[in-house]
């Protein structure tokens, strides 16, 4: 996710990505705790712990899960929802919908800007800190980047901004 960092540090995301990063530790801390319960309860009656594969696999388990959990805790404490009527569609923002044209193709493309724990390219939802979401933040309709990807070198024109 976007990161600024004036005097606090906030995570600045979508209210999508905010609903769906709370439904995920909502349910890590229900079904996932409850699961992960079962494994150890079960591991445990195979005997002898310190031998027991079984159970040291669940602990390991148990361990990622509150990590993520922690990890979840603390990026909703420091988010900073972008509502989309704050959007100023003026220039290229956080939650903003894109569409882009590949002037060296002509292909066009729409991607919605988000934080980087709600990228999802195959959704078409592009992070801020990827080098497409970098080059074109802040700018304007109109306005032509160059832009460096792992293929190579893409010129881009921003044809429309608008909220989804």
């Amino acid at each position: 996710m976007a990161v600024q960092r004036s005097g606090e540090e906030q995570v600045i995301i979508t209210r999508e990505g905010y609903e769906k990063l709370k439904q995920e530790l909502a349910s890590l801390r229900g079904d996932g705790r409850s699961e992960i319960a079962s494994k150890l309860e079960e591991a445990r009656a195979f005997g002898d712990l310190s031998e027991n594969a079984e159970y040291h696999a669940a602990k390991e388990e148990q361990e990622k899960l509150e990590s993520r959990i922690m990890w979840l805790e603390y990026q909703l404490s420091k988010a900073k929802v972008v509502e989309s009527s704050d959007i100023d569609t003026s220039t290229v923002s956080l939650g903003a919908t894109v569409q882009l044209r590949d002037l060296d193709t002509g292909s066009t493309y729409t991607y919605v800007l988000v934080g980087s724990e709600e990228a999802d390219p195959k959704a078409n939802r592009i992070s801020a800190q990827s080098p497409v979401g970098k080059a074109i933040i802040g700018r304007a309709e109109g306005e032509e980047v160059i832009v460096r990807v792992p293929k190579g070198t893409r010129h881009l024109r921003i044809e429309r901004i608008s909220v989804s």
